[in-house]
């Protein structure tokens, strides 16, 4: 497995890559991001695990709104629990620091 570093929210976090995966990985980074800097430009929040949780969720909505149609970062229509623990211990890895997520 590759590492792959990335910023979010101006912070630097070396994130582990399956091999081919990394156009894909950075297109979650940006999209994560973008989620969490409109939630902090907003004002409202200033915790970084905060933050993260709500950009969480909104991802999460959205995804659930385009019902049966593939998640194109994940493809598939809907992610198994493996696969979203395997996602949840990532995330925890990469926000180190900062504390888990939930």
């Amino acid at each position: 497995m590759k590492q792959l570093e990335v910023q979010i929210m101006g912070q630097s976090y070396l994130l582990g890559c399956p091999e081919g995966g990394e156009d894909r990985l950075r297109d979650a980074v940006s999209k994560v991001d973008a989620a969490m800097c409109k939630i902090r430009d907003a004002g409202k929040l200033k915790a970084r695990d905060r933050i993260a949780v709500l950009a969480a969720l909104n991802l999460a909505f959205e995804l659930s709104d385009r019902g049966s149609a593939p998640a194109p970062s994940v493809g598939t229509t809907e992610p198994n629990s493996q696969q979203v623990t395997a996602l949840m211990a990532r995330l925890d890895k990469a926000l180190g620091d900062d504390g888990q997520l939930l």
